[in-house]
């Protein structure tokens, strides 16, 4: 088969209500063994995540005649069909049903009755060892009647519900996905550039696509902070895909000219779920320069069949989680108080996570595809994803460490444009090494980074790092008072945050989700999974409980816990008198605030 010879896919999303897609491929073939692959690793999702237990009806036929296949009995994303005699094409068809859970990233919930999220790869097999830059797909798409759509894929031709495309590789087609819906809109937010900057929302009501006026001058600062924050771009127009549903996976994924961000039905509407959830689309944005444009060279594979090797994540993840995070509040949508509040929870609960004398931050990156599926009991002793949280503490320490060394004059942003900027392109991958990384870094400051990384990443370390907060004019402390992002936090979570007081956190019918080892909680017995009953003798609230750890500084016996542990009930005394406590950060006024530096807007 000539590679240039375009696939054409034909996606029927007209029964996306009813939660299904029905594809159609047409593949140029020559007569002969045959082996189609389903796309296993996505970019951007870390792990072998393609969703392939939902595809199903799968046919294929050539010449007229129906073919037989056998899927492989080792690699199962894999199947095996022999092309008759006199036969140029084969002629696939399939379905997908989308899950009803909301777990997950892009194999989880992703349609409802209003609107759906279509990642490409969730519809197409394509053969076995092909690049993905080099083969080419000619894709068309039908909608329920009325929807419209946003995506960053270049249209050809409209008529009525269906949509054609402008041929393209298999890697943009992946890499641009579509959402739709029958309340839709888009917002420019570039209305005075040549290129479009473009945010596309789809929401199960008419209601959730109320943007206030604030708030989209928000996003549109947020581009424009972006991109001189890096002083170019990589892409020939950016697209927010934003769908807003409470029965669809909430996440965020990355893409070279678009990122799939899907959220609460309220996110608009609701200042407290704004608040929350007001950097995702920074952060993914900021994955159009750091993991798209520049990518570590273990995640730049040629195809999406290959594992992809995940240590750099520290990098790709960590530092667009700090980013993304100075990006939301330089343009507005964060205040630095909301900075820094989320701040002090970050360094609080990764100070209270015993899992790191045994684990360095490094090793929660390689093995990123195993913990993004782990359960939340045992957290604080296993350790999750922390390149994402951590790497927030370690890139500020970078930041700061950068302007204290050159007194001033260069920052991270001046990292940021010489490693992702340099100059306009269209979308492409330019991998990098952790050596280039080094190399990058000195550029901008003069100083011994690989053992600044070596000791932060690579090693084991009882405390996170907390140099770039206190460099920066702040420390961090325990008050008797949550802050307004550790009380949102909770309601939308439903869950009660008590690891700094007694060590454990609560969900909110009980059940315990997690004890930090070493806790008063801990050494009283109690255990992740067992369910709180009653606080000293009555039944368990969070405000109840939360009353009697305020009243152990006057008080001076334990405080009893009535747990249960599957069929078992135990009564556990806990013994701790120090009161309420949930972090914060505090000014140091014997040093300069660099973190008000680093969050001041830089455009106008």
């Amino acid at each position: 088969m000539a590679e240039t010879t375009p696939i054409q896919l034909a996606v029927d999303a007209t029964d996306a209500p009813r939660k299904v897609l029905r594809a159609r491929l047409e593949i140029p073939v020559q007569p002969g063994p045959l082996t189609l692959v389903y796309p296993k690793w996505l970019p951007g999702e870390h792990g072998p995540t393609g969703p392939i237990t939902d595809v199903v009806g799968i046919r294929m036929t050539a010449s007229g005649k129906t073919l037989t296949w056998q899927r492989d009995a080792e690699d199962m994303y894999a199947f095996h069909v022999e092309v008759p005699a006199g036969a140029s094409s084969l002629e696939v068809t399939l379905d997908y049903l989308y899950p009803a859970e909301t777990g997950g990233y892009s194999s989880g919930a992703g349609a409802t009755a209003q609107l759906v999220d279509l990642s490409w790869n969730q519809v197409l097999l394509c053969p076995k060892g092909a690049k993905a830059s080099e083969l080419q797909f000619l894709t068309s798409v039908r909608l329920p009647k009325g929807w419209r759509f946003g995506t960053a894929l270049p249209r050809s031709k409209e008529s009525g519900s269906e949509t054609r495309f402008s041929p393209v590789s298999l890697e943009t087609l992946v890499d641009s996905p579509l959402v739709a819906g029958a309340f839709f809109r888009t917002i420019d937010l570039a209305p005075d550039g040549n290129v479009p900057r473009e945010l596309h929302i789809a929401a199960d009501s008419a209601a959730a696509l109320e943007m206030k006026s604030e708030d989209q001058r928000r996003f549109s600062q947020l581009v424009a902070e972006a991109e001189a924050l890096f002083g170019a771009h990589h892409y020939r127009g950016y697209h927010f895909l934003l769908t807003l549903s409470d029965h669809v996976a909430h996440f965020g994924l990355e893409h070279h000219e678009s990122s799939d961000n899907r959220l609460g039905e309220r996110f608009l509407i609701d200042e407290e779920a704004r608040k929350l959830s007001a950097g995702l689309l920074p952060h993914e944005m900021v994955h159009s320069w750091n993991g798209k444009y520049r990518r570590p060279a273990d995640l730049a594979t040629p195809d999406f069949q290959q594992p992809m090797k995940t240590e750099l994540l520290w990098v790709y993840e960590g530092l667009t989680s700090y980013l993304g995070n100075v990006l939301t509040t330089r343009c507005g949508l964060w205040t630095n108080a909301d900075f820094r509040e989320n701040l002090a929870v970050t360094a609080a609960k990764l100070d209270h996570e015993p899992g790191r004398n045994w684990r360095p931050l490094a090793d929660t990156a390689i093995a990123a595809q195993l913990l993004y599926g782990a359960r939340p009991e045992g957290a604080a002793e296993r350790r999750g994803t922390d390149f994402y949280s951590e790497g927030v503490l370690l890139w500020l320490e970078a930041d700061v460490l950068i302007r204290k060394e050159t007194r001033g004059k260069r920052a991270l942003d001046d990292f940021c444009k010489e490693f992702f900027g340099a100059e306009n392109t269209p979308s492409k991958v330019v991998p990098y090494t952790f050596d280039d990384l080094i190399t990058a870094l000195n550029h901008a400051a003069a100083y011994d980074w690989r053992r600044f990384f070596q000791s932060r990443v690579y090693a084991t370390t009882p405390h996170p790092p907390l140099a770039g907060i206190t460099g920066g004019g702040w420390r961090l402390v325990y008050k008797d008072k949550r802050s307004a992002m550790l009380k949102a936090s909770e309601s939308a979570h439903k869950f009660t945050d008590l690891r700094y007081s007694l060590g454990l956190e609560v969900k909110e019918g009980g059940t315990i989700s997690d004890v930090v080892p070493g806790s008063p909680a801990d050494q009283a017995g109690l255990a992740p999974d067992m369910k709180l009953l009653a606080v000293n003798g009555r039944r368990w609230t969070p405000e109840i409980l939360r009353a009697a750890i305020k009243s152990v500084r006057t008080n001076s016996g334990p405080i009893e816990l009535l747990a249960e542990n599957d069929e078992y009930f135990k009564t556990c005394r806990v013994h701790y008198r120090g009161g309420e406590k949930y972090p914060d950060l505090e000014r140091d006024e014997t040093k300069p605030d660099l973190l008000g530096e680093i969050l001041r807007p830089t455009r106008k």
